[in-house]
């Protein structure tokens, strides 16, 4: 069964090449194969051993069957273009001299950035694809329940056997991902690297604490957290520090990409309704859901929490007016509203949002009450910023 999704790259793709990027099994070969019009002209799968051997002994191979085809003005797919950085002079080539379209997929940005491509010198643009998100799933079967546990990366969300799975995409898959990378040949000590950061998801870094937790320089940590972001596994959600009334903290924090693989790596069972981790995992949700919009919808959007030294947090900032506080309380109080009447006090928030499993909207004090599938629906219609 295919799902069609959100993320629209059809009219990109007619004006100009485009890197699109995410996490494997994000769904970016299905999405070429199903929902993609028209059909690129040629597809290279360069997870295919042979003919990835023959384009690292000699990426001109590109240019000659181009060529022989006579094909111009046309779109061409490239699968997997970091394990062949050195196609992309080809690919620039072709651009400039056949007016080519290339759509260059890939789960990892680090050896693109190595290469200094530089997005082909401006001659391409960039997306990511991310797990499901929930308009997709909307009329699907979705619920909170399944997506907390199964995760909603497409194979695992769908899995008869979403346990193994993941357990197979965070023991196997992530190990090999990172060890092609060449960054480590210490596995069993990046496994525990992983297991570690799990438990801090969604908090802010603290680098030393947790090389000392897992006996490792804290250098060492920052470079294998970056290599988390690089292959797109995790995220930093940075802090909005232009508050003048209450001085903000300014240290980032980390997120997974997936609920799913956060609770693979922490082996729990199950995210009871009322548990601590149900809380930090409902965040998790919203989290990933407005960095799905913002990356399929609004590029660029300014995107980022706030908490200020004295203790006053909230959860996340659009464009530095909208203000989201996240609580998992079926019913809201004073209490839940303290981040956001603080940071209303700088006097430039425009709308103060709670996102709560409440069951009907309603408003406090200026602030917006919202249930989570009301929040979510005024989102992906574009009437939240």
């Amino acid at each position: 069964m295919y799902i069609n999704r959100v993320l629209d790259i059809e009219k990109l793709l007619s004006e100009r090449s485009l890197f699109l990027l995410g996490p494997r099994q994000s769904g970016k070969s299905s999405y070429i194969r199903e929902q993609l019009h028209p059909s690129p002209a040629l597809i290279y799968n360069l997870l295919d051993r042979r003919l990835l051997l023959r384009l690292l002994a000699d990426p001109t191979l590109l240019r000659q069957e181009v060529e022989a085809r006579d094909l111009k003005n046309c779109v061409i797919c490239i699968d997997e273009i970091q394990k062949c950085p050195e196609l992309l002079d080809e690919v620039h080539l072709l651009i400039e001299e056949r007016h080519i379209r290339f759509l260059l997929t890939g789960s990892s940005a680090r050896k693109l950035k190595k290469a200094g491509t530089n997005l082909l010198g401006g001659r391409g643009r960039m997306r990511i694809m991310h797990p499901f998100s929930y308009i997709e799933l909307k009329d699907k079967g979705f619920s909170l329940e399944k997506a907390m546990y199964r995760g909603m990366l497409p194979p695992h969300f769908l899995s008869l056997d979403p346990d193994e799975d993941l357990d197979a995409y965070t023991n196997l898959y992530l190990a090999e991902e990172i060890a092609a990378e060449g960054l480590t040949r210490n596995l069993p000590k990046f496994a525990r690297f992983l297991q570690t950061i799990a438990t801090v998801n969604s908090q802010i870094i603290n680098y030393t604490n947790i090389g000392n937790d897992i006996q490792l320089p804290r250098q060492t940590v920052k470079l294998w957290f970056q290599v988390l972001k690089d292959t797109l596994l995790g995220f930093d959600l940075e802090p909005y520090t232009k508050t003048v009334k209450r001085k903000a903290i300014e240290t980032a924090k980390f997120y997974f990409f997936d609920m799913g693989v956060v609770r693979s790596l922490r082996r729990l069972k199950t995210i009871s309704s009322g548990s601590a981790d149900y809380g930090e995992f409902f965040e998790h949700f919203i989290c990933m859901e407005l960095k799905t919009w913002i990356d399929y919808i609004k590029p660029r959007t300014l995107f980022n929490y706030w908490r200020s030294t004295s203790g006053f947090e909230v959860d996340f900032l659009l464009e530095g007016e909208i203000a989201i506080e996240v609580k998992s309380a079926s019913v809201i109080s004073a209490k839940h509203l303290k981040g956001l009447k603080a940071l209303r006090e700088e006097g430039f928030i425009k709308r103060s949002i709670v996102v709560c499993q409440e069951s009907r909207p309603r408003l406090i004090d200026g602030i917006e009450i919202l249930p989570w599938e009301y929040f979510l629906d005024l989102l992906w219609s574009n009437r939240i910023l």
